[in-house]
């Protein structure tokens, strides 16, 4: 498996200083939060994408995806979620990303929320296809599990759509890493890690401080031969008080390398 981290753990930092991280540390990519706050955007111009993509590529580092914000399950027109969906698939090609993150975003008591985000995520599957980048929907708001998501992402039926397991919100509503995994499998473009202190408490902690079922986790997916990416998301940007991540990023890649030589 591959090693990455999410910018959301460094917000607004550089593109040189993220990619300083990532070389220093020993992680193979980096999920770049596509956000105006962020350096990297759906607003860059054709050259600001090409220099950024240029600069990774002189790394040796890969932009494993562009996380966006589209909520396709949200009530509403479609347009505007297509709209917002084909800018991050633009700019994931401009970058030479293979992956878009996309949240489910459905309301409380909206009865169509998965018919709506079907429809969408089949709509934006044929753009996608051409620009050779897949969408993957995660395991968030009002889709947590494995199951939620498979009730979306199933009846679509494209490659180019699938899912990302993001191991907190699966943990949080309750669903079994193996039966997250059977659910996604067939769909599943990489897995986001991180650990937190209780349910109660989702301040972000350094990887094996928590309570998140990581290994369990890494022991699913190595005893099905998985073989793809695991990332790690510390929300840095949602909890101002928690530790800086740079600190942490060398036990946090120890600690991935660990479980996976325990579950191999």
């Amino acid at each position: 498996m591959k090693f990455a981290f999410s910018t959301l753990g460094v917000p607004g930092l550089p593109v040189s200083e993220v990619l300083r991280l990532a070389v220093a540390h020993g992680y193979h990519g980096v999920e770049l939060r596509a956000h105006p706050e962020e350096p990297v955007h759906p607003g860059l111009s054709p050259d600001e994408r090409t220099e950024v993509a240029a600069e990774f590529k002189a790394a040796g580092v890969e932009i494993l995806g562009v996380a966006g914000y589209a909520r396709v399950a949200a009530p509403g027109d479609d347009e505007p979620v297509l709209d917002e969906i084909r800018g991050l698939v633009g700019l994931a090609r401009d970058l030479g990303a293979p992956f878009v993150r996309v949240f489910p975003g459905g309301s409380k008591d909206q009865t169509d929320a998965d018919a709506v985000a079907a429809r969408r995520l089949g709509a934006a599957a044929e753009h996608a296809a051409d620009l050779g980048v897949r969408i993957l929907l995660e395991t968030h708001d009002s889709h947590r599990t494995g199951a939620d998501v498979i009730r979306i992402i199933g009846p679509v039926g494209h490659r180019q759509v699938g899912a990302l397991w993001d191991v907190m919100h699966t943990w949080l509503a309750g669903e079994q890493p193996q039966d997250t995994y059977a659910a996604l499998s067939p769909f599943l473009g990489y897995v986001q890690v991180k650990d937190i202190a209780s349910a109660e408490d989702t301040t972000p902690l350094a990887l094996g401080d928590g309570v998140l079922p990581l290994a369990e986790c890494v022991e699913v997916l190595t005893r099905h031969g998985w073989d793809g990416w695991l990332c790690w998301e510390y929300e840095k940007r949602w909890y101002e008080a928690a530790e800086p991540l740079e600190p942490l990023l060398d036990g946090g890649r120890a600690h991935l390398g660990r479980l996976l030589n325990d579950s191999a």
